[in-house]
Formats: C-alpha cells, sequence, structure tokens
C-alpha cells in the first residue's frame, strides 16, 4: 500500500508561509526564505540533496491545495494559468489540485499531469493511491490542504524542514487542531546549514 507523506518547510515560528500571498509573493512576504536550503545554493549540500532525493524519486502521486497551484481564485475563465513551474514541473507524476471549480486536466512536459479534483479531500486521496502504483504518494501543501489531509487521517508521516527564520505572521500548518492532535513521534533528525530536516511518524 502506498505511504502517504507530508513535507513541509516551516519557519521557527511554526508558518508555512508568510503573509500576502500573491502572484508576486507566492509563498507569502518573506516566505522564500524558509525555503533557502532547496532554492539556490542551498540544495548544493548533500543532506538536502538526499532529502529532494527521498521526496522525489519515491513519488508516485502528488495532491496539493488550489492556492500551491496557482494564484488563480473563483472560477477559471479564460485562465491559462499551468501552475508555477513551466513547461516542465518537478513532479513527473500525476498531480490532484483540490479546488471547488472544475478544470479540465493540465498535461505537461516530463510525466506531470494535473487533476482538478472538486469533491475533497478523501477522493484526491483515493485517485492518487490508483494511480501511485505502490509508490508513495506526496500532500505537498499548501497549509489547507495539509491540514485536510491530516484530519482526514491518511498521513503517515510529516516531514518539517525547520529554518530558523522568524515570519512572525501567515499561514501555520497546525493552527486548529485540538491539543496532542495529531500525535506525532520523531524518527529522524537529518542537519544542514540553515535548516533542520525532522521527520515524524503519525501515530494512530
Amino acid at each position: 500500500m502506498s505511504r502517504t507523506n507530508l513535507s513541509m518547510s516551516m519557519s521557527a515560528d511554526g508558518f508555512v508561509a508568510g503573509p500576502q500571498q500573491s502572484a508576486d509573493h507566492p509563498l507569502g512576504i518573506g516566505g522564500q526564505r524558509v525555503h533557502a536550503w532547496h532554492i539556490g545554493p542551498g540544495l548544493d549540500h548533500p543532506v538536502n540533496r538526499q532529502v529532494m532525493s527521498e521526496m522525489l524519486d519515491e513519488m508516485g502521486a502528488t495532491i496539493m491545495g488550489r492556492n500551491m497551484f496557482g494564484p488563480v481564485r473563483g472560477e477559471w475563465g479564460a485562465s491559462d494559468w499551468t501552475g508555477w513551474w513551466g513547461d516542465e514541473p518537478p513532479y513527473h507524476c500525476p498531480v490532484f489540485v483540490l479546488t471547488h471549480h472544475a478544470h479540465d486536466p493540465i498535461e505537461l512536459e516530463g510525466g506531470t499531469t494535473f487533476f482538478f479534483v472538486t469533491d475533497g479531500i478523501e477522493s484526491a486521496y483515493a485517485q492518487a493511491t490508483a494511480v501511485a502504483a505502490g509508490r508513495s504518494i506526496s500532500i505537498a501543501g499548501g497549509a489547507s490542504c495539509a491540514r485536510q489531509a491530516i484530519s482526514a487521517g491518511i498521513v503517515d508521516e510529516i516531514d518539517i524542514q525547520l529554518s530558523p527564520e522568524i515570519l512572525g505572521s501567515g499561514e501555520r500548518l497546525f493552527d486548529g487542531f485540538a491539543p496532542g492532535r495529531p500525535e506525532l513521534e520523531l524518527v529522524r533528525v537529518l542537519e544542514a546549514p540553515g535548516v533542520a530536516h525532522l521527520r515524524y511518524r503519525v501515530v494512530r
């Protein structure tokens, strides 16, 4: 059965995106600093390369929210938006995008096709499981999609890439959960300059 992994880069004060997300600031104001470990020179570090390789090489399907897919809100209309990642996104597998508005699939180079799911996280998970062929399912974000996946009980492990940056405001991953939920067990810690890679098993 496919393992489901949620991976999020997080500031030291718990934010996975900064405030005022927009087309100009897709990660919010200051949010890009939290992702420095895999954007630019940070990816040259062997530990960071290991973490990225584990995430991408084992992935058979991905689930993300519409906010992560792009800045378009409401009805799609005549928008020709195909994502932030250009003609060949890094996923190389089917990607299921949670949305309230139907959209035809978008097939791009390298094996990535975006499918738009209007009937919730459980439906997206069922579709991802069907195509993953036993490989892992990645919950890519953003925060709302991640919280839905945790609440639905489909997440097996959570990887937090913890940065020393302080954002002060924005979106937190664990907002809205009761104390002690989800219950997590720390199973791995890897370090590279400016980031601690923490892996938690979700205890059921």
